[in-house]
This record gives C-alpha cells, structure tokens and sequence, in this order.
C-alpha cells in the first residue's frame, strides 16, 4: 500500500471552505486522508457519514465533526450538505482558556448545536472568513485567533451540555485530561519532566500516561513535548524573537539541545521553519 496523501493548509494558519449543497461517494469518494491540521466541520443540514481512523461516524444535521491533526478522515457519503469547514494549525490556537483537548480525541467527536445556536454560528464563522480571506493587514492573524477561539469555546459548552444529561465511559479520563491541560498550560515551560505533572494531579504517573493515552493517543510525555514546541513554534511564527530567545521562553538552557528538539518534532530547524511559514522558504 502506497503512503497515506497528507493534507496541508496551503496558505496561512486557518481556511474556511463553504458547504453548499455538497455531496460525495461513489466516484466522488476520495482516499483516506491524513490531516496536517485541525478540523472543524458544521452540518447545518444534510446527510452522510464519515470514517475517521477507520471508525465510522455519521453525519448529523446540526453538529459540529472536530477531526484532530493527524487523524485519517475521508467522506464515505454524503448528500446535500450544507454548512463549513474550518481548518486552523496549532500555532493559530490560544493557549489558556482554549480547549485544545477538543481536537487532541481519538476517532474525532461530534458536538450537537443547539437549533437557536445555528444562525449565531453562521455568522461567526462568516466573520471568520471574511478575515481569512481579505488582504491581510496588521491584525488580521490576531482577529483569526480570537474569532476560532470563539468557536472553539462554543463548542465546548455545547459538548459540556450534552455529557451532563449522557455520562459517557471515558467521562473521568476526559476530566484527567482536561485537568492535565490547565497545569501543562501553567507549567510547561518550567517543567518537561512527566513526573512533575503527575505529583501536581496526585495521581500515578502510569494512571495519569494511560488516560491520556485512551483520550488522545499520546502519553504524558508526548504531550508536554507537543506544547513546549508549539509554543516554539507561534514564536517564529509571530515574533522576531531569536533561536536563542525562542528556546529560554519554551524552558531550554541550552539552544542546540532547542534546535536539535525542535528539528525532531517539526522536521526543519527552527530558522528553517520559521522562514516556511513565513513564505519565505
């Protein structure tokens, strides 16, 4: 079997795709797919479905599918679908107060939006692409962040609304996970080490590694490693910061040991990637 295709974002850190009256399957059916990016798909309307690491998923009219970076997606059906796509990188996120574990699950989640929310989100998402797609200007990358941080909070709470009324199985390693997020956003430019975040949730490093590992597929190390590199990353991205400056705000000492890291996790050294996002490379 040949590689999986991997899709990336072609220009940007965010892109909104509009759905109106889409269909696929049959000839129109697309391989399986990798994501380089995070996902957001809003059916307002239409039917269909899914698979998403293989699993299948329907297609709910009303409902947000938030496929995570890395995932294999592809549309085994659907008819007359109307609504968006919103795809965004890490780097485009918010750190506090962002739910970042929305996009972290295994076999991607589907949020219902309550019916007297639907318009509200039409517009939200119509603000969002009208500055995705505008010439950009000084604000523009901050105005993406906050309108996809709004959308990403909302649904949130949606997803909150309906797990109060229907307690799933993995509900206690979902509330682990989220409580691992709030002390890695406090922390994780001091502390690298595992063990530090386990103390801090006064649970066994082994407890706390295998449920993150059930929620999102990464162990506790993985996962600090993720932030402390995308926190690098949003660096050279959106500052003039050098490698050095980078490196002692992600919690390094020594800028080789950075650079060396960053290479691994990112696959380009960090002025290398900085000058690829920045369209330079």
């Amino acid at each position: 079997m040949s590689d999986l295709t991997l899709d990336r974002l072609d220009d940007g850190a965010a892109q909104v795709v509009r759905l109106e009256g889409a269909r696929f399957g049959g000839l129109r059916m697309r391989e399986p797919h990798r994501h380089d990016y995070h996902e957001l798909i809003w059916i307002r309307t239409g039917k269909g479905g899914h698979l998403i690491d293989g699993e299948p998923l329907e297609v709910a009219p009303g409902s947000i599918t938030v496929i995570g970076r890395g995932q294999v997606h592809v549309f085994e059906r659907a008819d007359d679908l109307h609504g968006a796509v919103v795809r965004f990188v890490d780097e485009v996120l918010f750190g506090a107060g962002t739910p970042g574990w929305l996009v972290a699950a295994r076999g991607g989640r589907r949020v219902a939006v309550p019916r007297g929310e639907h318009d509200r989100l039409d517009e939200l998402i119509g603000a969002l692409t009208a500055e995705t797609t505008r010439p950009p200007d000084a604000r523009s990358a901050e105005l993406e962040r906050h309108l996809l941080s709004v959308v990403l909070l909302w649904t949130e709470r949606w997803y909150d609304a309906t797990r109060t009324e229907r307690r799933d199985p993995d509900d206690a390693d979902v509330q682990l996970y989220r409580r691992f997020d709030g002390v890695l956003e406090r922390d994780y430019a001091r502390h690298h080490d595992a063990a530090h975040y386990a103390d801090a949730l006064a649970v066994g490093p082994a407890q706390l590694s295998r449920a993150l590992s059930q929620v999102t597929g990464r162990t506790t190390k993985q996962l600090i490693t993720d932030r402390v590199m995308l926190e690098a990353a949003r660096l050279l991205r959106f500052t003039d910061l050098t490698v050095g400056e980078v490196a002692f705000r992600a919690g390094f000492e020594d800028q080789l040991y950075f650079s060396r890291a960053f290479k691994r996790h990112y696959q380009a050294a960090p002025m290398t990637y900085r000058a690829q996002v920045r369209g330079a490379g």
